[in-house]
């Protein structure tokens, strides 16, 4: 049985203060949200503040990127070990760090091992445009992602992995794909994939989560499906009743 998974990516929103205020806010009602395992990814300059209003509670604390190098000449980025001193989990390859920040399968694959490296569970997204959907190109480009981003990893380390399939087209546009088409692209393409690259007891074992517009109307949706075990959230985790009926929609 996989634990269900659910992360709120706060993206580039929330002052430090605004975020010990949204924490302040929803942090005890989710703590008090069983058999789910809940995860907020606020902004780095939040991160330690964070971590402070988190300590006593089951809700994990995750960065939204990270380098793959452990030091260096890098300005501007964060190493895999800086990450650690606050966080467990760290988002890797979201679309919007492949569309404007140039992140390339390759780079995802380095800090993916990095993440191994350095004992960090990292949520690694992979998605198709809507350009690629309409052609009929979406398992072609899902597959290719999920292969390319977890090459030689170690297949004892892969169950920590958490996969996110977030359609492009969905994320922020208020147009969710369907339960069923969201099922169908985890279990024959994600969960194929990590067949072939893990073997079928260990592919069973990885959590693939939905993202692309998930709601608290929509979640439980999502959540009944069999290969859904999770949602990674961006505008609603911003709202704290929103993302406490995901939440709670996943623990049921």
């Amino acid at each position: 049985m996989r634990t269900p998974f659910v992360a709120g990516n706060w993206k580039m929103n929330k002052t430090v203060a605004e975020a010990r205020e949204l924490v302040s806010v929803m942090g005890k009602e989710l703590a008090k949200v069983p058999n789910v395992e809940k995860v907020l990814c606020p902004p780095f300059m939040s991160l330690l503040a964070v971590a402070n209003l988190l300590g006593g509670t089951d809700l994990g604390l995750g960065a939204q990127n990270m380098h793959w190098e452990d030091k260096g000449a890098y300005t501007g980025e964060t190493a895999p070990g800086m990450i650690k001193e606050f966080c467990k989990y760290v988002i890797l390859g979201h679309s919007e760090r492949r569309t404007y920040f140039g992140e390339t399968d390759e780079t995802v694959n380095k800090k993916v091992l990095a993440a191994q490296k350095h004992g960090l569970t990292p949520i690694v997204c992979v998605g198709e445009t809507l350009a690629e959907n309409e052609a009929g190109k979406t398992a072609e480009v899902v597959r290719r992602q999920t292969l390319e981003g977890l090459k030689g990893v170690d297949p004892a380390f892969a169950t920590q992995i958490v996969v996110a399939y977030e359609p492009v087209w969905a994320i922020g546009t208020g147009r969710a794909s369907s339960a069923d088409n969201a099922e169908s692209v985890h279990r024959d393409v994600v969960r194929a994939a990590l067949k072939d690259l893990f073997g079928s007891e260990t592919a069973e074992a990885i959590r693939i989560l939905y993202g692309g517009s998930v709601t608290g109307a929509n979640a439980a949706d999502y959540f009944n499906q069999p290969n859904i075990d999770g949602a990674l959230v961006g505008g609603a985790s911003l709202k704290s009743d929103d993302f406490i009926a995901i939440a709670r929609a996943a623990s049921k």
